[in-house]
């Protein structure tokens, strides 16, 4: 049986977390769809509000990369804060007096759910054995969830950046099961830009020597210098010149001479935010969750990404943020104009750039309860 472990520790589980082993959709297995596969697979995840008689008020919430099940905290509670505070709760953008909330740590996750630091059957982490995956492989295991919980139809699936790409999987690949959709800040395939700047974080953390090939759990040695640069590379991506200009311009950290002695603002910033990954996430898993990213492509198999999108027939909300240099809003205008059942482009304005899906929670609220009383 697959075991929580790694960078994610009992005593550190922030909420009310559940864990639920599933067996695939047949009970014999998930069969990947890179050639993989996994006997079982052990799911975290998290719920807020109730569920209604005719389980039909159900919503499920996706993460991105680096996140977790912990998408909000209770009112009252000392839990830590979620990655969606503002957003999910009694009263807000997603009501939980109104809905049953779901959000579950993706495969190949670094926080209770099976992936690179999971023991197998033989009580190994996985590992660099650990199969390749893809985000469909991904939606396939929340489909075992649901089944599990007794969910035969989400009333919405709501989703940023990589949460993004799964609710589109959702949309496209199980459109009886889902009512309506909500994509927010990705594009229907991952582009060649968006592959280049993930390739470079995976080749950091690789070429890090406590990395060890990816078998690192047992060696004593974690690399985190290599997880900590590709964060920064990341972060770069994911906020705006505009906004690294306004806070930090060509300020040294402790106002003294930055040639000499001292560093710049922004490398401080930087150095932070991947010091604090590293802290928290498994490197494996940020490499494994890249390349699944890097795999999105809501047309293969399908005759390509627009004929994807035009079979599209459940009612969907696609929003993108008008400073986003990861995923710009051409990506999003493509979904919004090619889906039929897709409602006009939603627009949010912010400084942050593609972060703004997480920060901008007044605004993407309002769009996402609009949606969810249409």
């Amino acid at each position: 049986m697959t075991t929580p472990r790694g960078y994610w520790r009992l005593g550190d589980d922030p909420g009310p977390r559940r864990f639920v082993t599933l067996n695939g959709p047949d009970g014999e297995g998930f069969h990947l769809e890179g050639g993989g596969f996994l006997a079982e697979v052990t799911v975290a995840y998290e719920t807020w509000g109730a569920l209604n008689v005719a389980r039909s008020n159900a919503v499920l919430v996706e993460h991105a990369l680096t996140g977790d099940s912990h998408a909000t905290h209770e009112p009252g509670s000392d839990e830590r804060a979620g990655w969606w505070e503002g957003l999910i709760g009694p009263g807000l953008g997603i009501d939980t007096n109104e809905w049953f909330v779901v959000c579950s740590n993706v495969l190949g996750g670094a926080q209770g759910t099976t992936g690179p630091s999971s023991l197998d059957a033989t009580g190994r982490a996985y590992g660099s054995r650990f199969p390749v995956i893809t985000v469909r492989d991904q939606v396939s295991v929340e489909v075992a969830l649901a089944d599990e919980l007794g969910i035969e139809r989400w009333f919405s699936v709501v989703g940023g950046s990589m949460g993004g790409m799964r609710s589109l999987e959702w949309t496209i690949g199980y459109p009886d099961r889902v009512a309506r959709s909500v994509v927010l800040a990705v594009g229907a395939a991952s582009t060649a830009d968006q592959i280049a700047h993930s390739a470079l974080q995976i080749r950091a953390i690789r070429a890090d020597p406590a990395f060890h090939g990816g078998d690192y759990y047992d060696s004593g040695e974690s690399p985190v210098a290599g997880l900590a640069i590709a964060r920064g590379l990341g972060q770069i991506t994911y906020r705006t010149s505009e906004e690294f200009s306004a806070r930090f311009d060509r300020r040294s950290q402790n106002d003294g001479d930055a040639l000499r002695d001292d560093i710049y603002a922004i490398e401080s910033y930087l150095g932070y935010h991947g010091d604090k990954l590293a802290g928290r996430f498994d490197a494996n898993s940020y490499v494994v969750l890249s390349e699944a990213m890097n795999h999105h492509d809501v047309g293969r198999g399908r005759g390509g990404v627009v004929e994807a999108l035009r079979g599209v027939s459940t009612p969907m909300t696609v929003i993108g943020i008008d400073s986003d240099r990861l995923y710009p809003l051409a990506l999003q205008r493509q979904i919004a104009d090619v889906v039929p059942s897709a409602a006009p482009l939603a627009v949010v304005t912010s400084t942050v750039g593609h972060d703004g899906f997480l920060l901008e929670a007044d605004q993407i609220g309002k769009i996402v309860k609009e949606a969810l009383e249409a």
